[in-house]
């Protein structure tokens, strides 16, 4: 039988536990600090649905650094900025309607899948969640990002937003997932998917092939960098996560249920599963199929993809606010 510790104990055995580790290295966008400013002005212009306390909690989760360390290598600040409104609204939005039920949460995935994909081109009349969505699509446009990896990353978009749906079934019930669907939902959750399509747009990446990116070989890829970061998300955020009712889409959480073992072992089995992906990423990476002229600049690409993960990672670890005691927002929407 596993000898149980408490939520405590085990917190103060956290730091010394091991930790993700990737082989890539690590930048940041040049104009950071500038899309930041923008973010602060986003969160005082369109998210005053938000109360003070939320909007300035927000403030300080650095949520656009996440765009700029993850795709560190566009060109200019308008080629940064539909991703990083992507990944700042869709961070907000996702705490905002932390507990809207599943129905209400598909009906807010149609609303914005109409505003970015020009469905209804229809400016909303108000401030907040929306607006800003049809202003990604607005700066899109004005960016000047090839079509075939717009219509890519918007329907990433609405396959993250689909993920969010399926998790308030859990969330709202306080129920752990089982780990097979643990493993598909949290796919799409972690929110990476976008990020996959939008790395195309850097260097001389946007000159590959359209259908290299339905390649099985990519899409493992892709679910691969995915299911990495949703797991390190997982591990950084347990703390929060083991001390707030209803936040039960957590890989740790979901193997000490289904393994009926301790919280340690848990952590370090999700630990292992992150590392098994790892390895197989850069398998795959190493032993690519043939992509006749391409083969150089695809390796690449998945190499970015890799800065990527990495990237990301910088961000939970540099600007860990968020997953604090007291730095989390929680939902205000009146489900």
């Amino acid at each position: 039988m596993n000898q149980t510790i408490s939520n405590e104990e085990f917190y103060a055995a956290l730091e010394q536990l091991p930790k993700p580790h990737y082989p890539f290295p690590d930048f940041i966008h040049p104009d950071f600090h500038q899309q930041r400013e923008e973010y602060y002005t986003w969160i005082d212009t369109e998210y005053i649905i938000h109360s003070k306390e939320a909007r300035e909690k927000h403030k300080q989760h650095q949520l656009t650094d996440i765009a700029s360390r993850g795709c560190p290598f566009l060109k200019t600040i308008a080629e940064l900025r539909p991703l990083a409104n992507y990944t700042a609204n869709g961070a907000m939005m996702d705490d905002y309607f932390d507990r809207c039920s599943r129905e209400e949460m598909y009906k807010i995935t149609n609303r914005i899948m109409a505003l970015v994909t020009g469905e209804n081109p229809v400016e909303p009349s108000e401030n907040g969640i929306f607006h800003l969505f049809w202003v990604l699509k607005q700066d899109a446009v004005k960016c000047g990002i090839p079509e075939h990896i717009y219509k890519r990353f918007t329907k990433s978009m609405k396959d993250v937003f689909m993920g969010y749906a399926e998790e308030k079934v859990y969330y709202r019930t306080n129920t752990i997932p089982p780990l097979s669907m643990y493993l598909l939902i949290r796919e799409e959750t972690s929110g990476v998917k976008p990020y996959c399509y939008y790395v195309a747009l850097q260097k001389e990446y946007r000159n590959i092939p359209n259908d290299v990116f339905d390649h099985p070989f990519i899409k493992r890829i892709y679910a691969l960098s995915s299911l990495m970061i949703g797991i390190h998300n997982d591990i950084i955020s347990l703390p929060k996560e083991l001390s707030r009712e209803g936040d039960t889409m957590n890989l740790v959480k979901v193997l000490q249920q289904e393994k009926k073992i301790s919280l340690t072992q848990a952590y370090m089995e999700a630990l292992e599963l992150h590392n098994i992906y790892l390895e197989e990423f850069l398998l795959l990476q190493k032993n690519l199929p043939t992509f006749d002229n391409h083969q150089e600049l695809i390796y690449d690409y998945v190499q970015d993809l890799g800065i990527m993960i990495a990237g990301v990672y910088a961000w939970h670890t540099n600007d860990t606010f968020r997953y604090l005691n007291n730095g989390y927002v929680e939902g205000e929407y009146p489900s």
